[in-house]
């Protein structure tokens, strides 16, 4: 069910909730802003004196007026400082407080939702979004105040002079009001369409940067500079777009005040012949005193009508339901009994069901090897287990409970996973290893499981050993030590339930006999799920299990499935007879 949209008054509303929390600094700067504008008509005023001053042969008052300009301008500083500094205080923390939020709501998101969105647009909404947003909560709030409250006295101080005249500028009221619903339609637009340019531009970027070397290695240079051009191109059309729009309303603004000025300066001729010269010329000043905080106005209004889309792409995240986590149950430490029932799931934008009628059990200590070609289903069998997708048809009960009784964070303490695609981080071998929830890890604790996973062979050349940095996702390691950190990682948690996704692929035979050896040491003390390409490390498990299509139509022992010469005794033949070719 799609959720009702919601008005923009709605969003802004939501928006300056997060204003709240610093009201009393925002207090202050609408004080310093109050201070500020309240100096605008005294400007006025100050000229109808001096002007009313040399009209007169009394000249007393004369020596008053520069001390009373010089206050002025004084005052008018401090206000402005108040306003400017406190403000600006309120955007920053603003600024962190949703930046801190949509990263957390980031930790949060089922990974379907990683799946399904833009990295690049995800990026974009914290760098770009947050400060469209920020401004529309706090800059554009300080131009409304001061240039509103500008232009409120300067009115007030027309009307007081003489109000039949200032009539006039409620003529013209219809029509800036029509400018402004025009205006602010137009910019909403192109505001959605440049933060998706800022998104793709984003996305290009952190692509080329993560993929550099396939870039380079098969000449897409010149293919990724043309991706980039097109999107920095339509960022550039869409803001332009922009810029004509902000600029053709401020001078249709200012064409229709300036027209009501000039009626009014013809009128005054008439209507006001009866006042001083200085009521004349401090009434025509302060009229043309107005357009300024219209046309401040104006660019306060683009402010706020940009903030307003920002905001509404921020918002669509933080509504976004997090990982389901209903369940209640808890355990320190499971035995590591898992057993599929009638199993099938459907990935929720996919046409076929991923995995189809699942049943077998695991005995707690039990290597299960899944094998068959790709698409055939063993990744996602060990991602329902982690729970990283919901199922909803069939059972997966681990020691006798169904996981989505698990408390999610509990049952996650109880894997330790190994993918193929090793992550790391930009830190230290020691912190890799120790990371999250094992940073507490003693230094003994991270050299043992460095050295079971016979990482420690590369580490102690190193020259500031387990704390050398490894650069952005361990770029300054070769695939198979990085693959040794992943597993030292998953022996330090020490989890009852070990997966093994491809975890030996990027090793050479050395090191794969090696990481073997390691693993037929840890694996009987665990339950085990291996997703393996190469038949040859799964040959001593318990049980393999041959996925095809979803589907398991082979299980058992490595010698019983040669011996039926079915599925598994076909992938391993030609596993042979290529390994036999390449060592011709």
């Amino acid at each position: 069910m799609q959720k009702p949209t919601k008005t923009n008054a709605e969003i802004y509303r939501r928006l300056l909730t997060y204003v709240k929390p610093h009201r009393r600094y925002f207090i202050i700067s609408i004080i310093g802003f109050l201070i500020y504008s309240s100096t605008q008509p005294l400007f006025a005023t100050l000229i109808q004196q001096i002007i009313d001053t040399l009209q007169t042969k009394s000249r007393e008052q004369m020596y008053y007026l520069p001390l009373y300009f010089s206050g002025l301008v004084v005052v008018r500083g401090i206000g402005s400082y108040l306003g400017n500094y406190f403000l600006a205080k309120v955007s920053l923390n603003v600024i962190h407080s949703l930046r801190c939020e949509i990263f957390e709501k980031y930790t949060q998101l089922p990974t379907s939702h990683f799946d399904d969105n833009n990295s690049g647009h995800m990026i974009s909404r914290i760098t770009h979004n947050v400060g469209q947003v920020a401004q529309a909560a706090t800059d554009a709030v300080r131009k409304v105040v001061q240039e509103g409250l500008t232009a409120a006295g300067l009115f007030v101080y027309l009307v007081y002079t003489n109000w039949q005249l200032s009539m006039v500028f409620l003529v013209v009221a219809p029509i800036i009001a029509l400018l402004v619903n025009y205006v602010s339609k137009r910019l909403r637009l192109l505001s959605r369409r440049i933060q998706d340019s800022v998104g793709d531009m984003t996305h290009i970027t952190s692509e080329l940067v993560n993929g550099h070397r396939i870039v380079r290695s098969y000449g897409g240079e010149d293919y990724e500079k043309r991706r980039f051009v097109e999107s920095s191109l339509n960022h550039r059309r869409q803001s332009l777009k922009a810029t004509t729009t902000n600029a053709m309303h401020n001078q249709s603004m200012q064409l229709v005040i300036a027209v009501a000025l000039a009626c009014l300066m013809y009128m005054a001729l008439f209507f006001m012949e009866q006042s001083s010269v200085g009521s004349f010329v401090g009434y025509l000043t302060a009229a043309f005193l107005l357009p300024r905080p219209f046309r401040q106005l104006s660019d306060a209004n683009s402010d706020i009508q940009r903030g307003i889309v920002a905001a509404e792409s921020l918002f669509e995240v933080l509504d976004i339901e997090g990982e389901q986590d209903t369940g209640m149950y808890q355990v320190d430490r499971c035995k590591g009994a898992l057993e599929f029932k009638n199993l099938s799931f459907q990935y929720s934008k996919a046409h076929e069901r991923a995995l189809i009628d699942i049943n077998f059990k695991v005995e707690p200590g039990q290597t299960i090897a899944l094998v068959g070609a790709s698409g055939g289903g063993k990744s996602t069998l060990v991602n329902l287990v982690s729970r990283f997708y919901p199922h909803n048809q069939g059972q997966i009960l681990l020691d006798g409970v169904e996981i989505n009784e698990y408390q999610l964070a509990n049952l996650r303490r109880q894997i330790a996973l190994v993918n193929q695609q090793v992550i790391l981080f930009n830190d230290s071998i020691a912190n890799n290893i120790a990371y999250g929830a094992l940073a507490g890890a003693s230094r003994a604790a991270i050299e043992k499981a460095a050295k079971d996973a016979y990482a420690m062979e590369f580490v102690s050349k190193l020259e500031h050993g387990l704390d050398t940095e490894i650069g952005e996702n361990g770029v300054k390691l070769s695939g198979g030590q990085r693959q040794r950190l992943a597993l030292a990682r998953a022996l330090l948690k020490d989890a009852p339930i070990l997966i093994l996704d491809e975890a030996t692929s990027a090793l050479d035979t050395e090191s794969e006999r090696y990481i073997q050896a390691a693993l037929q040491k840890i694996m009987g003390k665990r339950t085990t799920l291996v997703i393996a390409h190469r038949l040859s490390t799964i040959e001593s498990a318990d049980v393999i299990l041959v996925l095809e299509h979803g589907r398991i139509v082979e299980s058992g022992a490595h010698s019983d499935l040669l011996a039926k010469g079915g599925a598994y005794a076909k992938l391993y033949a030609m596993q042979f007879n290529e390994h036999a070719e390449q060592n011709i």
